[in-house]
């Protein structure tokens, strides 16, 4: 932006404010506010097309946007597009309107930073003294949001250095500490940064410097300097969301990828709009054999993307995939359940998208998982022979779902070998690659190791145990279990084949450690209901088994 840019900012006059809001009278409270402070051009929208469709024809100052836009898509994925095509920047004043101040909605707010919260109803003369404060501050700290526009880090330091040591701008100090210490960790300059924090905490005690201050040295590996100080973000309203989402990096970082897995969860429970969230909590599920999580959270992506720059039609693919490896993952009749919703999603996108011939392939294969999920593995094999090309596309997901079918019809040579061609796709060193690539290596080994799903294995064990063969029913549950680890059903059952193998005098040291831990697990999971009265009968003959 120019200096006639950054001038306009103090001359009313010349600003050009978009205001995005379904209510017709927040229109009208807005433009006589605004009218009455001395700006002429107000432009209205009453949906985020509308709005978008303004931001084409001409640039905006200031862009006061209701968060919940219900027309079309939410002020999340608004604000989201118009940073993505430049509309919106550092330094554009952007005002967030909502009369809903539940925890999620703040804590997405939070995330977008914008220069200010409007709670409604409005009133004239609070829109009118919170707009000229906010003004105030991004006029006098405009070269530095320019530079943070640029990525030129160093260069908003150094502005913000030479303003810090400017009395006359003592009330926006707060604000150019906070753009300095984020400035000094998108540098990767952490100790600089913690000896930045910690003399600021000494100052202020906002929750900005605490979160900063904790990242410095996370981001160097000493946690165990600051586990106090987490416990207590975590605890606290105000900064949880924040706690959550950074140790979820630092578990990344650090390959600890269950902790990982944990910490997203609860930071995409408190913020759930972001997509890449969404999808970093749904890699993570896949790499902890969490099924049920995966497919919740694919279903979270294909909700939250709705209308936003993020939706496309294989969303919805995704969730059918996933829920496939929860029907394959499950031993019981519930899977029926999560078959039957992947037959109404698969209508449904069949129904949607006029271009479906686009979709061909993917379409096959989903269909060939789905006979063979039912036991009908003769229709899918006849699918996958005479349609299914075995040649890997360019997309990740459609190549592993080519994986996934032809591992599950026994045709692990040519699946192990589409494994290693994926293997090679991933050649980005982000984190979210990170995990993605160590998913694809846990696949590549699980599958060279075990030849059949946790569902399959589970139905192998039932009829060895039936027929007395009571070590291949421990090793068949034993595989189920690597693929499926959390699942109380095979839990209990791998416990039922220990205790028949100790009533047999057959058990080794081994197999008595295995037992005691599987008691101790379920006691942690089950509580309640028929599992529980199961587990103590079952704890009852192990203890009678052992006087």
């Amino acid at each position: 932006m120019s200096k006639v840019e950054k001038n306009t900012l103090t001359q009313l006059d010349k600003l050009n404010v978009l205001i995005i809001d379904d209510n017709l009278l927040v229109h009208n409270t807005l433009k006589e506010s605004l009218y009455a402070l001395g700006i002429k051009e107000v432009r209205c929208a009453e949906n985020a097309y509308y709005g978008l469709r303004l931001c084409d024809e001409m640039h905006f100052h200031v862009v006061i946007c209701a968060f919940n836009v219900k027309s079309d898509k939410d002020g999340f994925h608004l604000l989201e597009e118009l940073k993505f095509k430049g509309h919106v920047t550092k330094t554009t004043v952007l005002i967030f309107l909502s009369s809903e101040t539940d925890e999620s909605l703040v804590n997405s707010i939070i995330e977008l930073q914008p220069d200010d919260f409007w709670t409604k109803p409005l009133a004239i003369k609070k829109v009118q003294t919170r707009l000229k404060a906010t003004l105030k501050v991004k006029q006098a700290l405009f070269n530095i949001y320019q530079a943070i526009d640029r990525k030129a880090y160093a260069k908003a330091i150094y502005f913000a250095d030479r303003h810090l040591l400017n009395e006359s701008l003592a009330q926006f100090h707060p604000n150019i500490n906070r753009i300095k210490g984020d400035a000094l960790l998108h540098l990767l300059e952490f100790q600089e940064a913690e000896a930045f924090y910690k003399q600021l905490l000494k100052q202020y005690q906002y929750s900005w410097v605490y979160l900063g201050y904790a990242k410095a040295l996370l981001k160097q590996g000493r946690i165990e300097e600051i586990r106090d100080m987490l416990k207590t973000l975590t605890d606290k309203p105000e900064t949880r969301f924040g706690a959550h989402d950074m140790m979820a990096q630092y578990y990344i970082e650090q390959e600890e990828y269950q902790q990982a897995y944990d910490e997203i969860k609860m930071a995409t429970a408190l913020a759930p709009r972001n997509i890449e969230r969404n999808k970093k909590s749904w890699d993570l599920a896949r790499l902890t054999h969490d099924h049920k999580g995966q497919y919740l959270a694919t279903r979270n992506i294909a909700q939250q993307a709705k209308n936003s720059i993020h939706d496309s039609p294989e969303l919805i693919l995704n969730v059918v995939r996933a829920g496939i490896d929860l029907a394959c993952a499950t031993p019981d009749d519930s899977a029926q359940t999560v078959l039957k919703q992947m037959d109404r999603y698969l209508e449904q996108f069949e129904n949607d998208y006029e271009d479906i011939q686009m979709f061909k392939q993917q379409l096959l294969v989903v269909k060939a998982r789905l006979h063979n999920v039912r036991n009908e593995a003769e229709k899918a094999t006849k699918l996958v022979e005479n349609h299914m090309s075995l040649k890997p596309t360019a997309v990740v997901e459609d190549n592993l779902d080519k994986v996934k079918v032809l591992h599950e019809l026994g045709m692990r040579e040519d699946a192990i070998h589409l494994l290693k061609a994926i293997n090679n796709q991933i050649s980005d060193e982000s984190l979210n690659c990170q995990v993605v690539k160590c998913y694809i290596e846990q696949e590549t080994e699980e599958r060279e190791e075990i030849h059949f799903t946790a569902k399959q294995l589970n139905s192998m064990a039932v009829e060895h145990f039936q027929r007395n063969r009571l070590l291949p029913a421990l090793d068949a549950i034993t595989q189920a279990l690597q693929l499926s680890p959390d699942n109380v059903k095979l839990m209990i059952s791998q416990l039922k084949i220990l205790i028949t193998i100790k009533q047999h005098n057959e058990a080794n040291t081994e197999h008595v450690t295995l037992a005691e831990q599987l008691f101790s697990q379920l006691a942690e999971k089950v509580q309640q209901g028929k599992s529980a009265s199961v587990l103590e009968e079952l704890t009852v003959k192990w203890q009678k088994l052992n006087h």
